[in-house]
């Protein structure tokens, strides 16, 4: 019998009004300090998005807090088990966006966003040979681990994204636009963008890609790679058959690896994937003149 891991890790957002976000993002740091789980909480007027890491028994809590709220009764908590905490700290932060975006045009989910489709859904429309699928994510997260097909978005932040549809995508906006992120949050934004710049037909994989590998029957197939995720852990198995490839590549030597690790250099900390040879070799640097500047500067000290 398999015994159930101490940890676990909630990934949840909502769209929802919060009149006073910013006094109810005090409040909930509050009660999550007392509490005592560690994550990463966003409040902004629009709702709330959340990954945080507490025992079993805190995590309940957390959930029964959560949905004895009218605002978040509903609230989708996916939960994934782990021997600790994912998370090192806590952090509740009031935002004016859960996702930064600044797009000219209002856009609330509620009112505008693509059709969703379960992960069985999602399976057979990535099937087809005319279909656009769309990275919601940014290019590293992407290197990591992405559907296969999907088009590699060349943004380092959500931002980039409505410049980066005008420029790329300028005659697809007749075609059946699938788009996918980690949890769903972005996509809840980026499908609006799509359809208020004229694109018709947009769908987006309910639950987003967390969703799709706990999934018991598409079991994670058409994902290539790993994804990653905003915590301790940066990287999680999607694909659990014998279909699990590794696309991502060693920064240093394009050696197929899926390790992700911070520059040395704690002036730089750049996050690279980097193979095993070169880990060894590199000391954990991303470049020569990080390990020779660091290097020298411990030498100072």
């Amino acid at each position: 019998m398999e015994t159930k891991q101490p940890y676990r890790i909630l990934l949840y957002y909502k769209y929802v009004t919060i009149a006073d976000y910013e006094a109810f993002a005090a409040e909930h740091l509050a009660y999550c300090k007392a509490l005592d789980v560690k994550g990463r909480i966003l409040i902004a007027e629009e709702g709330i998005n959340g990954t945080l890491s507490g025992t079993i028994e805190q995590t309940d809590a957390y959930i029964a807090h959560m949905r004895s709220n009218p605002l978040f009764s509903d609230v989708v908590f996916k939960i994934d088990e782990t021997d600790q905490h994912a998370f090192k700290k806590l952090f509740v932060r009031p935002k004016k966006e859960l996702v930064t975006l600044r797009y000219p045009t209002p856009l609330d989910p509620n009112v505008i966003s693509g059709k969703r489709l379960s992960p069985e859904q999602f399976y057979e429309q990535l099937q087809r040979d005319d279909v656009v699928i769309i990275d919601g994510r940014n290019d590293y997260e992407y290197d990591l681990g992405h559907f296969r097909g999907a088009i590699r978005p060349t943004v380092e932040s959500f931002r980039e994204f409505p410049e980066w549809i005008r420029n790329n995508l300028p005659d697809a906006k007749d075609k059946t636009i699938l788009t996918y992120c980690t949890g769903g949050i972005r996509c809840e934004k980026l499908t609006g963008v799509l359809m208020n710049e004229g694109f018709s037909d947009v769908a987006q994989l309910d639950g987003g890609i967390a969703t799709y590998g706990k999934d018991s029957v598409v079991q994670g197939r058409l994902f290539d790679g790993k994804m990653y995720v905003f915590d301790e852990r940066i990287s999680v198995r999607i694909n659990q058959t014998d279909e699990d490839i590794i696309v991502g590549k060693c920064h240093h030597c394009d050696s197929p690896t899926d390790r992700y690790i911070n520059c040395e250099d704690d002036l730089c900390h750049r996050q690279h994937l980097v193979c095993e040879d070169c880990l060894e070799t590199h000391e954990s640097y991303c470049s020569d003149d990080c390990k020779t500047n660091d290097n020298l500067r411990k030498q100072a000290q």
